[in-house]
């Protein structure tokens, strides 16, 4: 049941993603699935259709899923103006915090509670994921058996090789655009909806390597542009230049940061903030994110105008559709993956079970259930051998 008007303004988009951004733990699977529950079924700002258009435009691309989606739901109602200051509404409150934790973190040499703190979270967070993949799924396979196809095959594989395959997204919405909506010839209106996103690289800054600030942004820039899967996919890349490559920070350092992703709300990779204020300080973090957020503005709001102008065309419909459903399997194979390192014994097993059962039997919010997941953790972690 909707709680709010359909009316609403830019202003109110800005407030909600403010209010996301600050309390939204889960990382980017609850995110979505916040997205889904707090923007389509409650207050109904957003049209399902336009939420799944956008899902699937946010997994086509690189970078961080929730944060695209967000880009491209501000995009749906003040264009590039509401694109930008949506994503810095949702962006702002999570870089704050990890900038304020990497100013203790130099000041007192490190975070040893962190790793008891996510003890606790971590399990918890599972069962908040459970739950918003369970709901994706209801919403995205249309009870098609195609699409059911597409989900199961690409749940396994993303649950095997623990990564997200970019090209199986196209190859899924392919299939399915000549499984449900043969056409009869290409048409250049059903393709152009995805322009060559490529074009969107050469709207970086062309810039030399004269300096680590300038080094630093690129090589972030390079892991927004080029990694593609949701949240702690990244986390490899990262560590290949920023440990291995370049020796900015040691493995302690590295996992720390990793750490600082998971107890933080809003988008897992806001974590680049932390790394960049470690390798440079303040200016360090800000060019970090920059660099990382820049070429997923630009995935979003080049393609959009396509995505809406043949929202209509049956191919592009078809070509969705299967998109969204390898999505959603992706995202249900995350949730294995990640509750392989989340589930390590009987506590944080009962923990995740507690999560799922509260917030399908109550409506509490979750930064109440992660506060106290995270001061169970700190408990148990003492008793851990």
């Amino acid at each position: 049941m909707r709680t709010a008007p359909i009316e609403y303004t830019l202003r109110h988009l800005i407030l909600y993603f403010l209010k996301l951004g600050t309390t939204g733990f889960g990382g980017p699977i609850a995110l979505v699935g916040y997205m889904e529950r707090n923007l389509v079924e409650e207050r109904g700002w957003i049209t399902k259709e336009k939420y799944l258009r956008g899902l699937a435009l946010a997994q086509l691309a690189p970078g961080p899923l929730a944060a695209q989606l967000a880009i491209y739901i501000g995009y749906l109602k003040g264009n590039i103006l509401g694109a930008t200051i949506v994503g810095i509404a949702f962006i702002l409150p999570s870089f704050i915090m990890v900038v304020v934790l990497g100013m203790l973190y130099v000041t007192y040499g490190g975070l040893e509670w962190m790793q008891a703190l996510f003890y606790g979270i971590g399990a918890a967070v599972i069962g908040i994921i459970i739950k918003s993949a369970y709901k994706l799924t209801k919403l995205t396979l249309k009870g098609k058996a195609l699409l059911w196809v597409i989900f199961i095959v690409m749940c396994a594989v993303t649950a095997y090789t623990e990564q997200e395959i970019a090209w199986l997204f196209i190859l899924s919405g392919v299939i399915a655009l000549f499984m449900l909506a043969p056409p009869q010839f290409i048409s250049t209106k059903a393709s152009s909806f995805i322009p060559p996103l490529g074009n969107a690289l050469l709207q970086l800054p062309v810039m030399t390597e004269s300096n680590l600030l300038v080094r630093v942004f690129l090589f972030f820039a390079k892991a927004g542009a080029f990694v593609f899967g949701s949240g702690l996919a990244i986390v490899p890349f990262l560590y290949g230049g920023v440990v291995q490559e370049h020796h900015w920070l040691n493995e302690r350092q590295f996992l720390d940061a990793v750490a600082v992703a998971m107890i933080t709300p809003g988008p897992v990779v806001i974590t680049v903030g932390f790394i960049g204020y470690l390798i440079v300080g303040l200016p360090g973090a800000i060019v970090a994110a920059l660099g990382v957020f820049l070429p997923v503005y630009l995935f979003v709001v080049l393609p959009a105008p396509y995505v809406e102008r043949y929202a209509n065309n049956p191919q592009v419909i078809a070509f969705v559709d299967g998109v969204t459903s390898a999505a959603t399997g992706a995202i249900a194979g995350a949730v294995i993956v990640l509750g392989r390192r989340a589930i390590l014994d009987i506590p944080t097993a009962l923990i995740a079970a507690a999560t799922l059962a509260v917030i399908i039997k109550f409506k509490v919010p979750e930064p109440l259930i992660i506060t106290f997941a995270g001061i169970l953790g700190l408990i148990l972690f003492q008793f851990k051998s």
